[in-house]
């Protein structure tokens, strides 16, 4: 089902954390800009034509950063008031990470888990009553798109194992470090809260040129 919801119904903290992001749009280097407008364009476009807008971000073992990038392209677009429908998937199926569950937690996010198995539904809602459903699945799954998608490619592992996506109408390829790296260390928490941030923050300026292409 389309999230449809206007700014004013999202959660304030989750409000005042989009408007901290967008205040930093100038810490995103031109080159990803430049992606991120192509991006812009083509969702434009597809708006234009009234054609339905389903993202789907894909990373390998769709656990950390494909979620950040469901999560926060959701919010992003709620934000700024573009209807489009987000989905995560990868090649392989694990479960949405506690560390990154716990960085979005930090931020302001209230996920709830709707069971205890290896790979629970987690809930993350964007005001009270609204949640984007998160839990690592392959492209195939049922839940979601199965044609006329847009593939999002966040880690380069995935972008170089799929170079075709299955249904996917168009691919982009916005890969991210991986946090994962920090596991266990110092500086984990720090690392999935930047990387959390890096990808709400880009996901942000890419629908910010969204809406001023529909103005």
């Amino acid at each position: 089902m389309l999230v449809v919801l206007k700014y004013s119904d999202m959660l304030e903290n989750i409000k005042r954390l989009c408007v901290e992001l967008v205040d930093e749009f100038d810490q995103i280097p031109a080159e990803r800009k430049d992606l991120l407008g192509q991006m812009a364009a083509y969702i434009s476009g597809e708006l234009a034509l009234n054609n339905p807008v389903q993202l789907t971000y894909v990373c390998t073992h769709n656990s950390r950063r494909s979620h950040f990038g469901q999560i926060w392209s959701q919010v992003a677009a709620i934000f700024f008031g573009i209807p489009v429908q987000t989905f995560s998937a990868g090649s392989e199926v694990t479960a949405f990470n506690p560390n990154a569950i716990e960085a979005l937690r930090s931020q302001g996010f209230n996920i709830e888990s709707e069971s205890a198995e290896n790979n629970p539904m987690h809930l993350v809602y964007v005001n009270d009553d609204v949640a984007i459903r998160c839990f690592s699945k392959e492209i195939g799954h049922q839940e979601n798109p199965q044609r006329d998608f847009i593939a999002v490619m966040t880690c380069s592992e995935a972008d170089t194992n799929c170079p075709f996506v299955p249904g996917a109408k168009k691919r982009f390829s916005t890969t991210y470090d991986d946090p994962k790296m920090y596991d266990a260390t110092p500086l984990q928490a720090e690392k999935y809260r930047e990387r959390s941030r890096q990808i709400g923050r880009e996901s942000l300026y890419m629908y910010s040129l969204v809406k001023l292409k529909s103005n």
